[in-house]
């Protein structure tokens, strides 16, 4: 008979049995006969090889083996407890691990206010955010490095990637007051153009698009900078270095208060935003709450705001 072959159940059945209380009593509180607990516990020690109780005609009391199996026993029905418990919180999306990836200008001008929400309702979750460029954040979340991901443009779904839309994200044209975009009125591409750009570096969902739309016009892209973050771009911006275009959910991210921002027209460009996860896997209780969120949520409130004309951040 083979050794150490025993449950949890086994274990409670001890436990109780050790407390001293007797095998009446504690046939009747399990729910068995005291014939049917002594067969358990003599097939405990069987598979143990060692004796657990003393027993004579009233009492019943732990051997020194007993004595060690209980503190151990013990040990063990406290970690199932509290893993049960965990789990349970695990599962109501109480506790564990979200892990988000997105690209820079939607986690810093989308995810905020979302995450803040969500952690309002589930404080004892731990949120990791990973930014990234689009093709990374597909394949963080294709390869389960990511629970959701954030991204721009069209998405091609597939046996891997599941898309939903969120919002559409507009572009306009970024001045220093007082500088070329002064005029209080709506801007083309060709007049934005012509003047000195600052742009987003190559392979930045800002940057395709925004050569997308001077394709169009059949206009020349030559930007005079190229630069890999928002926040420099707004800052090479309101030194009057240059003009640029970028989407209004990007706007927060410049932190700066020097700039305007008008209408672009002919054409007006927009960019897609939406959420991907792993199609075909089942998402975690806490991604699955968060996902909620972000489909109930008003996410375009506000986007309109810095669209006015002659509207100033």
């Amino acid at each position: 008979m083979e050794r150490n072959k025993f449950d949890l159940n086994d274990l409670r059945v001890f436990c109780a049995l050790a407390s001293g209380s007797g095998f009446r009593a504690v046939a009747e509180d399990i729910g068995l006969s005291a014939s049917a607990l002594s067969r358990q516990i003599a097939r405990m020690e069987e598979r143990l090889g060692t004796r657990l109780f003393n027993r004579d005609t009233r009492n019943v009391s732990l051997t020194p083996q007993g004595e060690t199996l209980l503190r151990l026993a013990e040990r063990v029905l406290n970690t199932a407890a509290n893993a049960g418990a965990e789990f349970d919180a695990y599962l109501a999306a109480h506790r564990g691990r979200l892990t988000i990836a997105g690209l820079p200008s939607v986690t810093a001008g989308l995810l905020p206010s979302v995450v803040a929400r969500f952690l309002s309702e589930h404080p004892d979750i731990d949120v990791q955010i990973n930014d990234a460029l689009s093709d990374q954040v597909i394949r963080s979340v294709e390869q389960g490095e990511a629970d959701l991901g954030f991204t721009a443009g069209a998405v091609e779904t597939s046996d891997r990637i599941s898309f939903r839309h969120l919002l559409s994200d507009r572009f306009v044209a970024v001045g220093a007051a007082g500088g070329a975009l002064s005029e209080p009125r709506s801007y083309t591409w060709e007049e934005l153009v012509r003047q000195p750009f600052v742009a987003m570096a190559r392979g930045t969902s800002v940057r395709d698009l925004i050569e997308a739309a001077c394709s169009q016009q059949n206009l020349l892209f030559r930007p005079r900078f190229e630069v890999a973050h928002l926040a420099t771009a707004g800052a090479f911006v309101s030194q009057g270095l240059g003009v640029t275009a970028l989407p209004v959910l990007t706007l927060p991210v410049l932190r700066t208060g020097s700039l305007i921002y008008r209408r672009l027209s002919a054409p007006e460009m927009v960019r897609q935003i939406g959420v991907i996860w792993r199609a075909g896997h089942v998402l975690s209780p806490a991604a699955t709450a968060f996902l909620d969120l972000v489909r109930s949520a008003d996410l375009s409130r506000g986007l309109e705001e810095p669209l006015e004309e002659g509207g100033e951040g």
